[in-house]
C-alpha cells in the first residue's frame, strides 16, 4: 500500500509541473516574480505538501511558528533549516508570508519545466565549484532580494543528511547575514522519517517542524553565529526524533 501511495504522490509531482511550468515561463514575460510566487509557485509547493498528506500519510506539526516575523515585518530574513529530505524544500515555500529565494547549485536548472521555473522566480543559483564567485554573487544578489521583501533560505549542511546524524554545518548563510544585518532563523526538521534522502518511497507518519526565534547578525562573527544556530538545530532534533539518536 504505502508503495502505492508513493508511486501516486511522485507522478501527481511529474504530472502537475507541466502544466504550471508551462503557464508560469509563459507569464513571466509580462508578470513579476513576486506575482508568479504567489499565483504559481507557492500554490503549487503546497500542492506537493497536500499530496504527500492526504495521498501518501505524511502529516506535519509545527511548533514555533508564532517565531515567523508576520508578511508586514520588513526585516531581512535568513531561514537555516535542517536538511534531511526533499519535502522540506516544498514547505517552507507553501508555508511563508514572504516569497523565498532558494540559494541553489546551477544544475538544477537543467531540469525541465522544474528548472525552467526556479529560473524565472529571482533566486540565487551558483557554481560550488568556483567558490569564491560563488559567494560574491549571493552577497550581492541576497541584500538586493531581501530589500525587495524576499526572504533567503538556506541549508547550512549544503546537502541532505541521514537521519540522525549532523551534516557539515557551513557559515555561507551567517556570512550573509553578518553582511547585510539581517536575522537568522534557526529551524529543525524530522523530515527523514517519512521521506528519507535519496528515496522515493514515503513513509506515513508525522514530520515535526520546529522554528527557533529570528536571531541578529548585528555585530556577530559569521563562524560562532553559525556555530549557535547548528547548536540550536542539533539540540532540537534529539528531542523531537529521540529514536534517532
Amino acid at each position: 500500500m504505502n508503495a502505492i501511495r508513493s508511486v501516486l504522490v511522485f507522478a501527481w509531482i511529474v504530472l502537475s509541473v507541466i502544466p504550471v511550468g508551462l503557464v508560469l515561463v509563459f507569464c513571466s514575460l509580462f508578470l513579476s516574480d513576486e506575482k508568479l510566487w504567489w499565483w504559481f509557485a507557492a500554490p503549487w509547493l503546497r500542492g506537493v505538501i497536500e499530496a504527500a498528506r492526504i495521498v501518501g500519510g505524511v502529516d506535519y506539526r509545527i511548533q514555533g511558528a508564532e517565531n515567523l516575523p508576520s508578511a508586514e515585518d520588513m526585516r531581512r530574513i535568513i531561514l537555516c533549516p535542517k536538511h534531511q529530505s526533499t519535502w522540506e524544500t516544498f514547505f517552507f515555500a507553501s508555508f511563508t508570508s514572504h516569497p523565498l529565494a532558494y540559494v541553489f547549485k546551477k544544475e538544477l536548472l537543467r531540469i525541465p519545466f522544474f528548472g525552467w521555473c526556479i529560473g524565472r522566480l529571482g533566486m540565487i543559483h551558483i557554481d560550488r565549484s568556483q567558490r569564491n564567485q560563488a559567494w560574491a554573487k549571493v552577497a550581492e544578489q541576497g541584500e538586493i532580494l531581501m530589500n525587495r521583501g524576499k526572504w533567503i533560505i538556506m541549508f547550512p549542511e549544503g546537502t541532505r543528511g541521514e537521519r540522525g546524524k549532523a551534516g557539515n554545518y557551513k557559515s555561507g548563510a551567517t556570512r550573509l547575514a553578518v553582511a547585510t544585518s539581517a536575522y537568522v532563523v534557526p529551524i529543525a526538521v524530522t523530515s527523514a522519517r517519512c521521506w528519507p534522502r535519496r528515496s522515493f518511497s514515503l513513509i506515513p507518519g508525522t514530520i515535526d517542524v520546529s522554528i527557533g526565534q529570528p536571531v541578529s547578525a548585528e555585530g556577530r562573527e559569521p563562524g560562532e553565529l553559525m556555530d549557535e544556530i547548528e547548536r540550536w538545530i542539533e539540540a532540537e532534533m534529539r528531542r523531537l526524533d529521540p529514536e534517532a539518536y
